[in-house]
Parts: C-alpha cells; sequence; structure tokens
C-alpha cells in the first residue's frame, strides 16, 4: 500500500471501507505528507523510542511512526477503523492495535508491557473537544514520557504556551507549564485534512519534565488557587480567590497571604507565574494549618 499522506491514497481507502465521519470523534485526518515528516521529526523519534500514538485514525501518521520507532502502540476509540488499519498497517512488525478510549486505558500499565527500556514518546492528532483532558491525563500521571507531540486546535497551542500578562495566558498554560516545556512545532492550515476543520490547527511538542520548575507544600491548593484566579480573571486576585467556593479561606486571611508574598494587594491573577502561585499557596496553607492547632 501506498504512503496515506497522499491523498488520493486516502480518499481511495475511505471508499473501499465506506467509511462514514463521525462527528462525535472529531475526526479529521491528515492528508499532507510534509506536515506528518514534521510531526515526527518535532517528536523526534528514533529507533531506541516506543510511541504510543492516540488516534491513528486510518493509519496515515501511523506507518511514518513505525518506519522511525522501535515500537509502536495505536490506540484507537473507533471500532470501524480497526478493519482500515489492519490493512493500512499490515506491512510493519513493529506496531500494535488497541481498539478502547485513552481516558479508560491503564496508560502507565500499558507503558510498563510495551517500553522495554525504550524511551517513551507520544503522538497523536487529537480530537479538539477533548484535547486537554487526554494530555492532563498523561502529564499528571507522571509516567516517564521523554516527550509529548500533539496536533491540537491552534488556539489552544497559543494558550500552553502562553506567558502572563498575555490574552492567551490561564489556567491551562500554568497546569501545562507545570509538567512540561511546550514548544510550538508547525503551524497547520485547515487544508492539510480531510474533512477539513473550521479551525487553524499547530503542532505543539511538551517535553516532559522530572520534576515541577517550582516546589509546592500542597500541589492541589496550588491548582485550586490557580483556577479560582481565572475562573474570574477580571477581578483582582483578592476578590476572584475570595469568591471561590473550593477555598477556605477568608478574604481578610486570602489579603494576608497575599500581603506576606510581597504583591500588590489589587493584582490580577493572570500577572502571576508558578512562582508566584507557589508561595502564595504555601502562604495559605500556614494560614490554614495555624487554624488547625487554634
Amino acid at each position: 500500500m501506498g504512503k496515506l499522506g497522499n491523498p488520493q491514497e486516502t480518499i481511495h481507502l475511505l471508499q473501499k471501507h465506506d467509511f462514514h465521519f463521525r462527528k462525535k470523534w472529531g475526526q479529521n485526518f491528515l492528508i499532507d505528507p510534509h506536515v506528518l515528516d514534521k510531526i515526527v521529526e518535532a517528536a523526534e523519534v528514533g529507533k531506541e523510542d516506543f510511541v504510543l500514538e492516540i488516534g491513528p485514525g486510518i493509519g496515515t501518521m501511523t506507518q511514518y511512526l513505525c518506519e522511525w520507532a522501535g515500537q509502536v502502540l495505536a490506540v484507537e476509540i473507533d471500532k470501524n477503523l480497526i478493519p482500515i488499519l489492519e490493512e493500512t498497517l499490515k506491512e510493519y512488525d513493529n506496531v500494535e492495535i488497541l481498539q478502547g478510549d485513552i481516558l479508560k486505558q491503564d496508560i502507565r500499565q500499558i507503558v510498563e508491557n510495551y517500553k522495554e527500556g525504550r524511551s517513551v514518546k507520544v503522538v497523536a492528532n487529537l480530537p479538539y473537544y477533548i484535547t486537554t483532558p487526554i494530555i492532563m491525563r498523561l502529564l499528571e500521571s507522571r509516567i516517564p514520557l521523554a516527550n509529548i507531540t500533539v496536533m491540537v486546535q491552534k488556539e489552544v497551542a497559543e494558550r500552553m504556551k502562553a506567558q502572563p500578562g498575555t490574552k492567551e495566558y490561564g489556567a491551562l498554560s500554568l497546569a501545562i507549564q507545570y509538567y512540561a516545556r511546550p514548544y510550538l512545532a508547525a503551524n497547520v492550515p485547515p487544508n492539510c485534512f480531510i474533512p477539513r476543520p473550521g479551525v487553524g490547527s499547530a503542532v505543539i511538542r511538551l517535553d516532559c519534565l522530572d520534576k515541577p520548575p517550582v516546589e509546592v507544600q500542597d500541589e492541589s491548593l496550588l491548582f485550586c488557587l490557580i483556577h479560582a484566579s481565572f475562573n474570574q480573571r477580571r477581578k483582582t486576585l483578592q476578590n476572584g480567590l475570595a469568591n471561590s467556593s473550593e477555598l477556605p479561606f477568608t478574604r481578610e486571611e486570602i489579603g494576608r497571604a497575599i500581603q506576606n508574598t510581597g504583591l500588590p494587594a489589587d493584582i490580577r491573577g493572570e500577572k502571576l507565574g508558578l512562582k508566584e502561585f507557589a508561595a502564595l499557596a504555601d502562604e495559605l496553607k500556614k494560614e490554614r494549618d495555624g487554624k488547625q492547632y487554634e
């Protein structure tokens, strides 16, 4: 079989199997060899790597991965695509296909079963509606990943790498940058897909960190603060946190912690980086621990 990066090959295959796109799974298949090359290059895939591919579709990118990686596991949710994948990948002996929802898989167990001492990399052309849950599941699992290279909506990629004070900056920026270092590898226009999505896309690589860039005593409190501050981003940090039902602190306690951290009383959450949020979380933990012993 020819390379599926060729649009004619893709269309012929879909017609042969009478395949119909499922809107609920956000299926858009790549039909541009240059983009496929960029993804594999961005992921820096080599024979020493085990690649977990999420959402292989008809196997377009999987073919490229098989030629470069030591071992590939392709996880596909759509049962109707499994016979197509078995056909398009039959020439490769270093790939396995797993039918299922990646969010319901034991990712840690998958990695243990397949890595065999290899470096672990994730490559995916993700449905845009479920991009964030999948990426956060991978990062929060703390499995030994070298990097995650994904095709996402361009706007989401911009948010992942955004810095404090910019309009793209938010809770996602901080969550991603707590676990990984983002690198925008390529912008991808809609005409590189079949069917064409209504938005531009981007390839982003997340280089997974061995440890977070900041130390914090209570990680869950840190993320509660981040989410609360961006839920009402037009408000000052103090008002946003005081209005949150998730946080057990009074307005006065929050104000005192902000002051003790050395931040201006009227600062907004969008101006804080991970370092400032971690310092604030530690101050509020002191407040909470102090109350426990009163």
